[in-house]
């Protein structure tokens, strides 16, 4: 599906493009220092604009695009690079806003001079609108730089892995504030004429559809139609390895989830709600579903001594396309680490249906407890799926010329992976140069 990602991607930018020269054709036939800023000022804000728009989008979890995007965890990968779009996008409108009063004030040119606005022959209603709007552009631009700032800083702090989650979830809420500011900003500025044209009407139509995704995010109504109030029912810890299972026990509403899929699970609500992979298969009948957590941080470190039988939780869900689904005769599945929880889910599954597909399944770890061990050995003979359990230090790594070895016919499965990026890469990488089919790698 990053094939689909970047499809996505690249159409945005190029769809706008393409509309905007349209819209700015034929270029003027001389350059004046104004004419170009104009113009590069338009199209940066028009790319940022449409960039942070699809991104507020996305920011609401539209499920319907999962289907297309490879599930909600990919399109948040397309979030991550609108955002990074738009950040340069609206740089470049920064630079080319101030860029001449910069360099008029470091002395590297004089003042060009400014020509009267352009008035058209328009209708009184329109003249009243175009007026209207002109009287704020004082206000809008003096509030869009701020709200420039604003979005730099956030979006900056976004790409920074090493900022606390906590922090990152509370501050992230605040783009919405500083996308609305620039709506505003946009809509006042952008040249009155262009409403009318194919790049207007497109730009309105992503900003309407991102000011209503911003509302939804500013108002916590995300996810709210998908959200299931539970009570925890059990826990066990197995310590030497810091993995937690917690089930919980949710009211009907849940309308079930399939194997691979994941939900947002609040505990606390002062902590908000984290992502957790779903370690159970649904059974309507029990409406019970499982998560299996490691220590990995301060949110997974508080749960096993904070989270106790007893307590409320809401669920929200399910989301995810990593759902096994193919028609290939075999399938190859990795799990590194606490990676191998959406694999125990389709084994728990798998153990209750006829399954024509041959599974060799590989699990690699720093530690097992016996007791893990054993009931995934057990899973995995119910399910009729070849296991095969690398300790690090006791059997190795995983690589590339051990699964082939391991699995002659590889080059006829599809192999699906969750664990740390780098490892999955790397096989990823591995693979593909030994010439497994584009689209087997999940």
């Amino acid at each position: 599906m990053l094939r689909n990602i970047r499809i996505s991607l690249w159409g945005l930018m190029a769809g706008l493009s393409f509309l905007w020269l349209l819209a700015n054709l034929p270029l003027p036939e001389t350059f004046s220092i104004l004419t170009t800023r104009n113009l590069l000022m338009q199209y940066s804000g028009v790319i940022g604009m449409g960039a942070m728009s699809v991104a507020m989008i996305l920011a609401v979890r539209p499920v319907g695009l999962e289907p297309w995007l490879g599930g909600l965890d990919k399109s948040y990968r397309l979030h991550k690079w609108l955002g990074i779009a738009g950040l340069v996008a609206l740089v470049f409108h920064w630079v080319a806003v101030n860029g001449p009063t910069l360099a008029v004030s470091f002395g590297l040119m004089s003042a060009p001079e400014r020509g009267a606005r352009p008035v058209g022959a328009v209708s009184t209603d329109v003249a009243t609108i175009e007026s209207f709007l002109n009287g704020l552009r004082g206000t809008a631009e003096g509030l869009g730089e701020k709200a420039f700032y604003v979005a730099v800083l956030l979006i900056a702090l976004a790409l920074i892995k090493r900022f606390p989650y906590r922090l990152f979830a509370k501050t992230h809420l605040l783009i919405a504030v500083a996308y609305l500011v620039l709506v505003f900003h946009s809509v006042v500025l952008m040249e009155f004429d262009v409403w009318a044209q194919p790049i207007g009407i497109v730009t309105g139509l992503l900003l309407l559809a991102g000011t209503v995704s911003a509302a939804i995010v500013l108002t916590r109504q995300v996810g709210k139609r998908r959200k299931v109030e539970g009570i925890v029912e059990d826990q066990h810890l197995f310590e030497d390895m810091n993995v937690l299972e917690t089930t919980i026990r949710l009211d009907d509403e849940w309308k079930g989830h399939r194997s691979g899929q994941f939900a947002f699970v609040t505990f606390d609500k002062s902590k908000g709600a984290h992502p957790f992979t779903i370690a159970s298969a649904w059974d309507a009948t029990d409406p019970r579903i499982m998560f299996i957590t490691k220590g990995l941080g301060d949110y997974t470190d508080f749960l096993p001594e904070h989270v106790k039988p007893g307590a409320k939780a809401t669920v929200e869900g399910p989301y995810g396309g990593f759902t096994f689904d193919d028609a290939k005769p075999r399938q190859i599945w990795i799990g590194g680490g606490i990676g191998i929880t959406p694999f125990i889910v389709r084994m728990k599954q798998l153990a209750r249906q006829t399954e024509a597909q041959q599974i060799d399944l590989f699990h690699t770890a720093t530690h097992l407890a016996p007791a893990a061990r054993a009931k995934m050995t057990a899973d995995a003979e119910a399910a009729g799926v070849t296991l095969h359990i690398l300790v690090d230090d006791q059997d190795g790594f995983l690589t590339g010329d051990r699964l082939r070895a391991a699995v002659p016919d590889w080059d006829n499965a599809s192999v699906w992976f969750c664990g740390p990026a780098a490892f999955g890469e790397a096989l990823r990488r591995d693979l593909a140069a030994h010439g497994m089919p584009r689209g087997a790698f999940h």
